[in-house]
């Protein structure tokens, strides 16, 4: 097994992955692979690893953990998720949700203040994940940081 089949797996860059929920497995690979740290924007349900937070932490990563409402996503969760990111820049990041929604929307807002992504970079990488979908609240979110952006 490997990283690569995890559900909605994207690969951004060396460094960067994203995902839906990593099986156990999964997760050992990603520290196999020598991933650094894990950040997980999904509330805890079904398809959750019991206690990933100590699977992980005893994989020798760090682990953060943002719940993203899939109703109600808002701007403090978007800045939990900034003040994640900024101190693993140098770092081997798997990212992962439920199913790589949430992700790929605030990873690709998180490229286009920080990293110097253009909009229709940023759109692209959602669109990987999101083309033919309809959430009015995300693109409504989406809009929001977007403004901000500005």
């Amino acid at each position: 097994m490997s990283t690569e089949e995890i559900y909605n797996y994207r690969r951004v860059d060396d460094r960067v992955i994203t995902g839906g929920h990593p099986n156990a497995q999964q997760l050992r690979d990603a520290a196999h692979e020598r991933f650094d740290a894990v950040i997980n924007l999904a509330p805890v349900d079904h398809r959750s690893v019991d206690d990933e937070e100590a699977l992980v932490q005893s994989l020798g990563m760090a682990y953060h953990y943002i719940p993203v409402d899939w109703q109600a996503p808002t701007i403090a969760d978007f800045e939990a998720f900034e003040r994640a990111m900024q101190p693993l820049e140098t770092e081997r990041v798997l990212i992962h949700c439920a199913a790589n929604f949430r992700v790929t929307a605030f990873y690709s807002l998180y490229a286009l203040k920080h990293l110097g992504w253009t909009p229709a970079e940023a759109e692209s990488f959602r669109a990987s994940i999101w083309d033919g979908s309809d959430y009015p609240v995300w693109q409504a979110f989406i809009h929001s940081v977007e403004q901000t952006l500005a």
